[in-house]
């Protein structure tokens, strides 16, 4: 179960996010179009990015792989240190939230 102070700082994040019009909040987390972006598991903000960023950051040390029913996760990192978490979410929207290529033409 997470902390007070974690669980203050995941409902900062909701409102940093909560003016933003595609993003909407539910008991699994944050979504954009529908589609999961962020959700908080235990004391880690668990973020989707793209893999090069994901790869970064793990290399980093600045995040863990997310693991899944055993197995590591290519895309989502789980991230400790409360700071980057703003920033992290707002990229995961932005990366999860994209239209896909070609879907206008």
């Amino acid at each position: 179960m997470a902390s007070h102070e974690i669980r203050e700082a995941y409902q900062n994040l909701v409102l940093s996010l909560r003016d933003e019009d595609d993003v909407t909040v539910d008991p699994t987390g944050l979504a954009v179009h529908g589609t999961l972006f962020a959700f908080l598991e235990q004391d880690a903000l668990v973020v989707e990015l793209p893999e090069a960023r994901a790869n970064d950051l793990v290399s980093r040390g600045v995040a863990r792989r997310f693991t899944s029913e055993g197995q590591p996760s290519r895309k989502w990192v789980r991230v400790n240190d409360r700071q980057l978490w703003d920033e992290l979410a707002h990229e995961a929207h932005e990366y999860v939230g994209e239209p896909p290529v070609g879907g206008q033409s």
